[in-house]
Parts: C-alpha cells; structure tokens; sequence
C-alpha cells in the first residue's frame, strides 16, 4: 500500500504519493519513485555532512538553571535572486514588498550590467537614476516592457540598498557575446576603421534585402558563412579593436567598484565555442559558431586575464554557463581546467538551469524520463542518481558552485500547477544544499510576468501582484526554518556549550551569574 507524503510547504496538507489514490494528487507515482525515501535520506545525510559543522563556545558562568540562547543569524550558504525588477513594478506597495525579499529571503542580489543598457552609447554608463527609473515613471507607463530599459535599473542605487541591508551583491554579465542581450549597437562603428566600415555596411545590408528583421540576426546569415581566414582578412582592425573594447569595460568596471561589488560573471555562455573548437588563439576572431559570431579570438582567457590585473583579490571572479543537454555537461570542466591551467584566476563556477517550457514540468510531475537529447535538460539531467553524477564530473576542476540562474515554471497557473512548482522547487533545492560543491542558488524571476521577452510568464515565486505562491512558502521554509538553527541550551561545568548547527553568523545570548544579561556574536564554519 502506498505512503503519504507529508509536505513540509504547508503544515495543513498532505501531498499523497500514489497519485492513483487520490486524483488530485500533486505528483505523480512515478516522480515520487524517483525522488524515493532512499534519494531523500541521501540528501539529508549529505546536506548533514556539508552544510553544518560543529561548535564549541565558553561562555563562563550562568545564572542558576538558565539557558543558553543559540540564534542562527545569517547564512553562509548563498540564497540569491536577481534584483532586475527594482522599482519597476508600476506601485509603490508592490516595490516596497519586492525590495523587503532582499534581506529577509534573499541574502544575494544579481545585479544587472549587459553591457547594450548600461551602456547605451559609448562612456555613458548607467550608473544613476533618472527620470525614467523612477517609480513615478514606472507607474505610469502602460507597456513597460516595450520600455528599452525594462528589467535593466541603473547600478548604483540597487548597490548602495542591497549594502545597506547586508546583501552581497554579483554582477551580471561583463562579457556576453549575445547580439540580443549584450554586444551594444554602437561597438561595432566604434571598432571599425577605414574601408571596413563600407564592408560590414555593405554585408549589413545585403543580409536586411533577405528580410532579416530581428537585429541580432543581421550579422548571423553572411558573417557567419565567410572561412575565419576571411574575416581576418577584410576586417584586420576590428577584432583587435573589439578586445581593446572589452579590456576597457572591464578595467573601467574594475576600478570604478572595486570591491563594492563580491563576485562578477566574467565571461557568460562560451561553453559551446570551446566545445565547437572556435576559440581560435591564433586568429583574430572566434571560428564558424551557430550562436554568436564576431567575437574576438580567445575572448574568454583574455577577458579573465584582464580582470584578474584590475579587480581587487577578495573579489570573486565566476565563469557562468548553462552545461546542461549534450554535449556540454561532459566538457564544461575541461573548459575550466584549460582556463585554469592557462593561469586564469576563476574563483567560482557558474551553472545555470532553466526549466523555462511548462511542459517540461508538467511531465516532470508525471515522472516521464525522455531519452530526446534534445531534452536531456529537461528529463535525464534532472534525475537524482544523474545529478550526483554531474557535480562528480566538477569534483576534478575542484571550484565552489554557483547555481546561477534557477527557472522553475509551474505547467499552468491552476492551485495544482502551482504545487508541482513547489515540490519540483523543494527537492531540486535540497540536492543543491546538499552538495559539497556548491555554494549557493540563485532564482531568476522572482515575479510572474516580468521575465525577458520569451521566458514563462509563470516561473516566479511571486504572482504579478506580488502575491505569494507556494514555491515562495517552499523556499521560505528551507532558508528560513528548517536550515536555520536555533537552540536553548544549558552549559556544561566548564561553562561550555556544544553544538552542531548550520554554517552561518550567531548570536548567542544567556544571563551571567550576577543576573546581567549577556551575548556574543559567533561564526559556524
């Protein structure tokens, strides 16, 4: 006979695991037969192992039988959102319960810095707010998302609140060969001289007579036919000049910072040209690439090689990609491996995961394994016994993880879609906890409806109105209540107290012999 599953999101609900038995289950059978009571207990006894460690405090003598009070008060695991919809939500009410999550959720904050909307013409960075990042004027905007800095507040402001509330705050991305999200429209009249200005125009333009209408698209079609040989040949001057470019933003970010800013994705999305063989350190430009084109040779080592010169060494510097699918997952360490032994300082390792396609969970939740390579991501990669397998692979570049961008949509907006979004949020965060390896998890889009333009408009942890939605509750009860420890102890005859608790800021609080009351801070580690 089939077992209940109480859920741990809601005290007043249980979550049957044999779906035949109720049709309204949550999961399916089949999912919970695979995120079994032996999967669990694994993941208990990892996330035991790796995420506490034992303590020893004097605290001298006691009043008579008084107690010893243990508050965990931070985390030193990293629980992290982006923070890309700051003031922009249209009222002041739905502003002010998205910026609370920063300090009370959320102790890590992705800053956005796509280089096309920090700096949308050339040495005017967006470091400050103006009119059009008020409130005021995100209130009264009717279609914000056809707003060009939608999703894209200026810096500094967010920096200075995200300090002001003990957040950590990482910058997203320096280095992005995306033509959509990050090269900016001008980079290429800056670095192009003399007779390559009539040449890129007149290739330009032969690819918009073929009805290419999406920017991004205007290079892909000649450009990226032409042999690399080529392109070095009619563009001499750009590719060297594109570099000079990225070293510039990058020595600019570097010194402008700091160390206000703890961590930075150096390089984003460059797995796939050191998989397809296209890094070319010989040439000038990046070999035939399907995604980006146009990019300098050996961009990646180059760019880590120039912010490992500017950015101070308590500043961490990440690679970031998304390894999932074939035939990345077997190949992003050997991409970090050739970076590190080729002296690039790489601090931590970016992993993304994005369940964008509601589909994709809706058949999680059935517990359908698709052997579709296609889909490896979305099925296969996210089975327990595979994802154990993963982070093996990454034990050999031995680098802390950095779960960087987590989408999770439920597969429709109904309470039982919402549910699955919880329980498929629950489990997949208790196997990155657990992980030795991994260093904390960041959530993408933290209200429903204000993703880029294609991503689900029901992946948040939040509806539009802000209003929680269990995944949020899953969340708040792993970070907050279970992973959090909290303790009445009484000292031993040596004025001692023992425990073991999870790895994170303390205070611990008693009253001394002569009635005073007392406290110090302490770290877990």
């Amino acid at each position: 006979m089939a077992t209940s599953f109480v859920s741990p999101l809601f005290a007043d609900m249980q979550i049957p695991r044999n779906a035949s038995e109720d049709k309204d289950a949550v999961m399916s059978k089949a999912y919970w037969d695979i995120w079994n009571d032996d999967v669990q207990k694994k993941i208990d006894a990892d996330i035991e192992a790796n995420r506490k460690a034992d303590a020893v405090i004097n605290i001298g003598s006691v009043a008579k039988d008084s107690r010893v009070k243990v508050s965990q008060i931070t985390h030193d695991f990293i629980f992290g959102a982006h923070i890309f919809n700051y003031n922009q939500l249209g009222d002041y009410s739905l502003n002010a319960r998205y910026k609370s999550l920063y300090g009370t959720l959320f102790n890590s904050a992705t800053v956005a810095f796509y280089w096309n909307k920090f700096e949308m013409q050339p040495n005017r960075p967006r470091h400050n707010t103006e009119y059009w990042d008020t409130q005021e004027f995100w209130n009264n905007c009717k279609n914000p998302k056809e707003q060009m800095h939608y999703r894209r507040p200026p810096t500094d402001d967010i920096i200075d609140y995200c300090k002001s509330q003990g957040i950590r705050v990482h910058g997203h991305a320096i280095i992005w060969g995306n033509r959509s999200y990050s090269v900016p429209d001008w980079l290429y009249d800056v670095c192009l001289e003399g007779d390559e200005k009539a040449r890129f125009s007149e290739i330009v333009s032969e690819n918009l007579k073929k009805g290419v209408k999406h920017k991004a698209e205007k290079f892909t079609r000649k450009f990226d036919k032409m042999p690399v040989e080529q392109l070095d040949k009619e563009f001499p001057k750009l590719g060297d000049n594109m570099l000079k470019l990225f070293e510039k933003r990058i020595e600019y970010l570097g010194n402008y910072y700091g160390d206000k800013v703890d961590s930075w994705d150096v390089v984003n999305e460059s797995l796939e040209e050191y998989v397809d063989g296209a890094m070319n350190p010989d040439g000038k430009f990046c070999k035939h690439y399907r995604r980006y084109r146009l990019m300098p040779a050996d961009y990646t080592f180059k760019s880590f090689q120039k912010a490992q010169k500017v950015f101070p060494k308590s500043v961490k510097l990440n690679i970031n990609d998304n390894p999932y699918g074939p035939p990345f997952m077997d190949k992003y360490d050997d991409q970090v491996e050739d970076l590190l032994n080729r002296g690039c300082k790489i601090d931590i390792v970016g992993w993304q995961m994005h369940l964008f396609y509601p589909q994709t969970t809706f058949e999680i939740a059935n517990g359908i394994v698709n052997e579709n390579p296609r889909k490896a991501i979305h099925y296969n990669k996210l089975l327990p016994e595979q994802m154990w397998k993963d982070f093996k692979i990454m034990e050999r570049v031995n680098k802390p993880i950095h779960m960087s961008e987590i989408t999770i949509s439920a597969p429709d907006d109904t309470p039982k879609g919402k549910m699955i979004q919880a329980v498929i949020t629950r489990n997949l965060y208790r196997m990155w906890f657990s992980q030795k390896l991994v260093m904390g998890v960041t959530w993408w889009n933290v209200v429903d409806d204000c993703g880029a333009l294609g991503e689900p408009s029901i992946s948040g942890l939040f509806s539009r109105s802000m209003n929680p939605k269990p995944a949020y509750y899953a969340l708040n009860n792993l970070i907050n209540k279970e992973w959090k420890t909290n303790l009445e102890l009484l000292p031993d005859a040596d004025g001692n107290i023992k425990f073991r608790g999870f790895k994170g800021k303390y205070r611990i609080a008693w009253t001394d012999a002569q009635g005073k009351e007392q406290f110090k801070f302490i770290y877990v580690k």
